[in-house]
């Protein structure tokens, strides 16, 4: 009999936990169901992680990871000027508001929400995951002030930050509306916002 599969049946759960989690909540997912998921016994599963808990911590690095691959990949990092790449990752934010709530929303953004008291570690993961997010829209602002030449009262990381709050703020909202027509207005919004600051001059009227 060959060896078993440990690494594909790890694999396999964490991508159980990005679909399920989304779904349906942290707390309201067990560990049968993302074993069941998975299609892996519950012994894998404490093979792999030793709680609920610290599946959690993975599946937030995990999707961090597999987050941070699409974005890299994305078509607007080639842009050159920093300004086109800001707005073009709004862009592609909003182009990805494809299919079923749980295909689109964002993992530890629906964690946190739950587990920011009760759940330290799996808060630090998901802290971390849109910190370092926000850190690469941040490349991209802190490039446009310089290159615009501009003179602000804020900064980079702020605004980088608020780009995660709509976004996440959005989410929320398509979840209440029962889905994604009204984090694409919020998404607009937050790109008219953005022209405002950085191409004030040329930015369409029918869009100020």
């Amino acid at each position: 009999m060959p060896p078993k599969d440990h690494g594909a049946a790890k694999t396999r759960l964490l991508d159980a936990a990005l679909h399920v989690i989304r779904a349906q909540g942290y707390s309201a997912t067990t560990v049968d169901e993302l074993c069941s998921a998975a299609g892996v016994t519950k012994g894998a599963f404490f093979h792999h992680f030793k709680s609920k808990e610290a599946l959690g911590v993975a599946a937030a690095d995990y999707f961090s990871a597999f987050a941070d691959g699409i974005f890299a990949a994305a078509p607007y990092r080639k842009l050159e000027d920093p300004v086109d790449r800001l707005l073009g990752y709004v862009d592609f934010r909003r182009a990805i508001l494809q299919g079923q709530l749980p295909d689109f929303t964002c993992l530890v953004g629906t964690m946190v929400q739950e587990t920011y008291d009760t759940h330290p570690a799996i808060r630090e993961a998901c802290n971390k995951s849109m910190s370092d997010h926000a850190a690469m829209v941040e490349a991209d602002i802190a490039q446009a002030i310089q290159l615009r030449g501009l003179k602000v009262e804020w900064s980079a990381n702020s605004l980088a930050l608020y780009t995660q709050a709509v976004i996440q703020g959005a989410f929320i909202l398509a979840k209440a509306k029962g889905g994604p027509q009204v984090a694409a207005d919020c998404i607009d919004h937050l790109r008219r916002y953005l022209e405002m600051i950085f191409t004030p001059s040329t930015m369409p009227k029918e869009r100020r």
